[in-house]
C-alpha cells in the first residue's frame, strides 16, 4: 500500500481490480462450498440464534424460525457467519496496518453528523427488509446469481442500481 506525501492520502486498489478479485473470489467460492457469497445469512443466523436464547418456546412455534433451528447445531454453525467475521476483521486489519482507523462520522458540512447517522441507520433498516423479501442481499442475489448467469441476479442488480440512481436526485442536497 503506498502512501502520497500531500496531506498523507491513502492510494486505494482500482476499483477494477478489486472487482476482477472480487469475480476471482465468487467462482474459488463455489468451487469450494457449491454456493455464492451473502452477508445477509449471517445477520439471519444471528438473529435466530438471540431469539431462540430469550425465547425458545417463541422460536420452536414459529413456522420461520424452525426452518433454521436443527437440534445438532446452532445457527451460528454457518459458514456465513464465518465469512462475514472475516470480512469484519479483515477490515479491522486492514485499517490498522494503513493507519486508516478512526472513530469518526462522514458527513457533507450541509447536514450533521447526527443527520448521518439516521439515514445511515434508516437506510441499513430498508436494504436489511429488502435482503429479506428478496432471499438475499446485494452479494448473495446479485454477484452471484449473476455469476451463475440467473436471471434474477441481473434483475436484482439492475433493481438495486436503477434504484440509487432513482433516489440520488433527492438526497444529492445532503451531500453536494
Amino acid at each position: 500500500m503506498e502512501t502520497s506525501n500531500q496531506n498523507n492520502r491513502h492510494i486505494y486498489w482500482n476499483p477494477y481490480f478489486g472487482g476482477f478479485l472480487l469475480g476471482l473470489l465468487i467462482i474459488f467460492t463455489f468451487y469450494i462450498t457449491g454456493r455464492g457469497l451473502g452477508a445477509s445469512g449471517a445477520v439471519k443466523s444471528t438473529v435466530v440464534t438471540v431469539v431462540n436464547q430469550v425465547s425458545s418456546e417463541h422460536t420452536e412455534n414459529n413456522a420461520y424460525y424452525q426452518k433454521f433451528l436443527k437440534p445438532e447445531t446452532s445457527p451460528m454453525n454457518n459458514w456465513l457467519v464465518f465469512e462475514a467475521l472475516g470480512v469484519i476483521l479483515g477490515a479491522f486489519l486492514s485499517g490498522a496496518i494503513t493507519g486508516r482507523i478512526k472513530l469518526k462520522t462522514q458527513h457533507s458540512p450541509k447536514i450533521t453528523a447526527k443527520r448521518r447517522l439516521l439515514f445511515a441507520l434508516i437506510g441499513g433498516l430498508l436494504f436489511g427488509f429488502g435482503a429479506q423479501i428478496a432471499r438475499g442481499c446485494t452479494s448473495g442475489a446479485a454477484l452471484s446469481g449473476i455469476s451463475v448467469l440467473a436471471t434474477a441476479g441481473f434483475i436484482s442488480m439492475l433493481s438495486i442500481f436503477g434504484t440509487g440512481y432513482l433516489v440520488a436526485y433527492f438526497f444529492r442536497k445532503n451531500w453536494i
